[in-house]
């Protein structure tokens, strides 16, 4: 199936027939939060700093069933959000989503991202999850979308792994081989796979990969069509993840996911290999990490297009005359045992702590510390973790 349009509409046909994602409709805003949808923590992210304006326009490219779409607008009260989506009967159930929820400050359209240019303006965010992969011509779609970037803007993209998802290839072959004619009746499909997983020894490679990583989400046959029956599918890995980078003529910003980019957490007690490794360029570094730890299911990370500035806070001048404010992402502030914007537990010293209680964004670092026993680097640990978002002087 090389046909543009024939893949199209088939991807299409798809997400007709099983509305992804099928998280269920609620008549409030959603639980929780994704740092990467929220503005102020993902400009922190990128630049370490808070942005200069939140009154942006933010596209959500290829919206699907409108989950996401609809974090989008509650976790960004000053933004106006666009949906865009190729499935027409997804997009009925996105529309539906944000109007339960009170998500109004956001308009759908049934458009390809092939034909994003038909938008009016540009956009300081544009968020494009699960969706790349799924075209028969991913280069154009991230050089329609890159036009659509507004100079400072950001672009947050999610693609699949090859290297964690060959199993999931084996078993879209497998189903699309059983199918043979019937390839494009995806009810059929989850049917054959279903009973291809029902029948598999609970030993097999393919099962045992299910049940540790997927089989919970896919009880549900629209994950399951998702996941097996697709009738389009790239999966990348860095080589291939950075020309794709690359064609889009935007900045790589870093993945949001940092930590599994980290040589140290492979080769921390080979030190000789480790300055080897250090030697490498940072996409070599990134293919070595992949290659030594191939459960990479996916990509997810931020590009720009620039001028990005990035503050520094390295010079105690310029760090005294910043103004602080809790970052929106993280959870049980006012506790000393709070979940940071990335869900994982930082235990506070009653220092930082109260240095936190006044990070109201009116006082600068200069007026707390003077009321806190706190030193600057002691604040630094704090940007580190992301627990503190800086504007500067």
């Amino acid at each position: 199936m090389s046909d543009p349009q024939t893949v199209s509409s088939a991807v299409a046909k798809l997400y007709d027939t099983y509305p992804f994602p099928p998280e269920p409709i609620l008549d409030e805003p959603p639980p929780g939060y994704n740092w990467r949808w929220n503005w102020l923590a993902a400009y922190n992210f990128c630049t370490g700093r808070k942005p200069p304006k939140q009154d942006i326009r933010i596209l959500d490219a290829g919206c699907g069933s409108g989950v996401g779409t609809e974090y989008l607008v509650h976790l960004n009260p000053q933004a106006s959000v666009v949906g865009i989506d190729l499935s027409s009967g997804t997009l009925a159930i996105a529309k539906e989503r944000c109007q339960r929820s009170g998500a109004n400050r956001v308009e759908f359209h049934h458009l390809s991202l092939y034909d994003v240019e038909q938008l009016p303006g540009e956009f300081d965010l544009i968020n494009c999850v699960g969706v790349l992969h799924h075209l028969p011509d991913p280069i154009r779609g991230i050089q329609a979308l890159a036009k659509k970037l507004a100079p400072g803007g950001l672009m947050h993209i999610f693609v699949y792994g090859e290297l964690g998802r060959w199993e999931i290839q084996l078993m879209q072959k497998a189903i699309a081989l059983l199918q043979n004619e019937k390839r494009g009746d995806y009810r059929d499909g989850v049917k054959v796979g279903r009973q291809l997983f029902a029948s598999l020894p609970e030993n097999n490679r393919i099962v045992k990969r299910d049940k540790e990583l997927w089989s919970l989400e896919n009880h549900r046959d629209e994950c399951f069509a998702d996941m097996y029956v697709h009738p389009q599918e790239i999966d990348y890995n860095i080589d291939t993840l950075f020309e794709l980078i690359d064609a889009s003529g935007l900045e790589f910003i870093g993945f949001s996911n940092p930590g599994f980019w980290q040589i140290d957490r492979l080769l921390g007690k080979a030190p000789e290999l480790r300055e080897r490794a250090e030697a490498l360029s940072d996409r070599q570094r990134y293919r070595l990490i992949e290659l030594l730890d191939p459960e990479v299911t996916h990509y997810e990370f931020f590009l720009g297009r620039p001028p990005i500035t990035k503050a520094y806070w390295s010079e105690d001048h310029t760090l005294l005359t910043a103004i602080p404010e809790l970052n929106p992402c993280i959870e049980g502030f006012p506790s000393q045992c709070v979940f940071d914007y990335n869900y994982q537990i930082v235990n506070l010293s009653t220092a930082e702590f109260e240095f936190l209680q006044q990070c109201h964004g009116n006082s600068t670092v200069a007026e707390i510390v003077n009321t806190v026993q706190l030193g600057l680097d002691e604040v630094r640990k704090l940007i580190q973790q992301q627990l503190i978002i800086l504007t500067p002087a």
